[in-house]
């Protein structure tokens, strides 16, 4: 079927990535996925080629579109690849949308020029060790000083994308205690102590990498995605400027679950495309490899296993494009944004595991695609809330 969710410009957009990639990218991908992560120079011609700016309004240096499209597609050129372009995704993606939304005028005149040209790369420090999905019950703290210029930022952070790398990292930390309602009879009790609001009281500091007490740890080693850097960070003592707040203070949880529907969407859309790409994959492996004399395409169980898996690649294009339209109209719920990712991961990972197998032996090595695509969407029924919490969203919505 005709796909019309995107226009001519997003094509010849997608164009210039795909021979970007092929040239800038897929020579020096295995040795990128060998060390962990993509040169700083990848970001910086990032940055040339516009990648950055492109939802950056014109006056701090980018192409002022409000459309998700064009960031949708790089990730399906990526996938289509099998590679990726780092920590990028979350400088675009995840750590730009509070910028904008939430960042002064000031702040943006300071941060975006940089952004845009990849001098500065982002990331944005949310999961601590022991909360998991728990945000609400983290333990980093960022005290403000008694005559009010700065906070002193105390905690740790892990699982952390571009970590590694970022120059400026959108920390999330407690910058009060959560509020207890009293009781009814304006005494404090256990129960009203039970119902306080833990979202309230968390901040996002912009925080300097170079600043002193700022420490990147160990860089871990992930089953998937390994060309994209992802830390631990810890704080000691850090002073953080007051100007480097983002937003209002105590205001962090109602922030994040602003973008939450677009940044699970992102995941949907790679999930859809990593599918994609592992159909392809597939296809072109069984027309060429053979076995017991015939090729392994002409065998019914490899037509009907793709056939499959086609149909399961067109469900997933529908769902993620519908949601796209949703998001630039500005009518993507949170239920909906939990329903496709929910509906694009958990099938990606049963796709992917046909072509994997369709492969034989060799879908079990390295340097064959497929095999990197089926450790790299593992993550994706985790990160950005699990499967688990996307059917609680989705059952909420249903009134359940």
């Amino acid at each position: 079927m005709r796909r019309t969710v995107f226009n001519e410009d997003h094509e010849a957009f997608r164009q210039t990535i795909r021979d970007f990639i092929a040239a800038e990218v897929v020579p020096h991908y295995p040795e990128w996925a060998e060390q962990g992560y993509v040169p700083r120079e990848l970001y910086r011609k990032l940055g040339e080629l516009g990648v950055f700016g492109i939802e950056v309004p014109e006056e701090y240096g980018g192409a002022g579109e409000t459309s998700f499209k064009f960031n949708a597609v790089i990730t399906e050129e990526c996938a289509r690849a099998g590679v990726s372009f780092g920590g990028s995704s979350v400088h675009t993606a995840l750590c730009l949308p509070y910028i904008l939304k939430y960042g002064n005028e000031e702040q943006k005149k300071r941060w975006l020029p940089s952004f845009v040209s990849g001098e500065m790369m982002t990331a944005i420090a949310m999961t601590e060790p022991g909360t998991g999905s728990d945000l609400a019950g983290m333990k980093t703290t960022a005290k403000l000083s008694e005559d009010g210029t700065h906070y002193v930022l105390n905690g740790a952070k892990t699982f952390i994308t571009g970590g590694v790398q970022a120059d400026r990292v959108l920390v999330c930390a407690r910058t009060s205690a959560p509020a207890r309602p009293a009781a009814a009879d304006g005494q404090r009790s256990a129960q009203a102590g039970s119902r306080e609001d833990r979202r309230g009281g968390i901040s996002i500091l912009v925080v300097d990498a170079k600043s002193e007490g700022y420490a990147v740890g160990r860089k871990l080693d992930k089953l998937g995605l390994r060309a994209s850097d992802t830390a631990e960070l810890s704080f000691t003592d850090v002073k953080v400027p007051v100007e480097d707040l983002l937003g209002e203070e105590g205001k962090a949880f109602e922030y994040l679950t602003h973008n939450l529907p677009q940044e699970r969407l992102g995941i949907a859309i790679g999930a859809y495309a990593q599918s994609a790409a592992a159909v392809r994959f597939a296809h072109e492996y069984v027309k060429e490899r053979t076995v017991f004399g015939k090729e392994v395409a002409s065998f019914q169980n490899t037509k009907f296993v793709l056939a499959d898996c086609k149909a399961d690649v067109d469900a997933m294009q529908a769902v993620v494009d519908r949601a796209l339209e949703a998001l630039d109209a500005g009518e993507l719920t949170p239920a909906d944004a939990a329903s496709a990712k929910l509906f694009t991961t958990e099938l990606a990972a049963r796709v992917i595991d046909k072509c994997l197998q369709l492969h034989g032996g060799y879908g079990y090595m390295l340097e064959y695609p497929i095999a990197n695509l089926y450790a790299d969407t593992r993550v994706s029924r985790i990160y950005g809330g699990t499967s688990e919490v996307m059917r609680t969203i989705v059952a909420k919505s249903m009134g359940l």
